[in-house]
């Protein structure tokens, strides 16, 4: 695909975020990875949605470097790129800073399978990563951040083409897919599921999580062969 297109496929994306309310003002992006080109297309940052143009969008090397366009890679770039050298199957983040996803983000918590509803979609819990220390942040942040969820699901086992998304603790949900729709579905759907796992607890205080027959009855006739 031209990168002409790619730019036009991101921005779209991000306008997504938008029309789907789970974003105001600056917060939040789309990225795509190019990877027989080794280019990395997202959001420029500090601008504001109502202001973009396709042609806005930053173009950088997997080094970071900006490559084309005029306006600096956003701030989570660095977040992105952690995840796309350690994640070699995604094509594509969503990051947004979604009410109830994100609430759930900061009380620490992972958003339970509680339903069918989350296991035609998610292959389980989506997870919350471990606090940032303080050597994480002093450090190259941004970076630290994508590598704490890449090892979040190393260490858990998780396969992110079963789960396509994660709560970065204390800061919001980052989900994937093959391609920038994918990506941005996910996100919808995650902050969907982050409601209803939270009236569920409201409801009951001893809440059921999805038996494991069901949940692979819901996502493997939906994601398995």
């Amino acid at each position: 695909m031209e990168l002409k297109q790619l730019k036009a496929l991101v921005y779209d994306a991000n306008l997504e975020l938008v029309r789907r309310n789970l974003v105001i003002y600056t917060w939040g992006n789309v990225s795509v990875i190019d990877r027989d080109r080794g280019l990395v297309i997202i959001k420029p940052r500090g601008i504001e949605y109502a202001a973009l143009e396709a042609e806005d969008m930053s173009v950088v090397d997997l080094e970071g470097r900006l490559v084309e366009g005029k306006l600096l890679p956003s701030v989570d770039l660095d977040i992105h790129l952690a995840m796309y050298r350690r994640f070699p199957t995604i094509g594509a983040i969503a990051h947004t800073h979604s009410t109830f996803a994100t609430a759930w983000a900061q009380a620490r918590r992972g958003i339970p399978v509680y339903g069918t509803t989350h296991g035609d979609h998610f292959y389980g819990d989506i997870p919350c990563t471990r606090s940032m220390s303080p050597r994480d942040v002093e450090g190259n942040y941004e970076a630290n951040i994508g590598d704490v969820v890449v090892d979040t699901f190393e260490s858990q086992g998780l396969d992110p083409m079963q789960v396509f998304g994660v709560l970065a603790a204390g800061h919001g949900p980052f989900t994937w897919g093959v391609t920038a729709a994918a990506a941005v579905e996910n996100s919808v759907i995650l902050e969907e599921l982050a409601k209803m796992a939270f009236l569920t607890e409201l409801l009951t205080d001893r809440p059921k999580k999805l038996e494991p027959f069901a949940l692979d009855k819901h996502f493997l006739r939906k994601h398995g062969p």
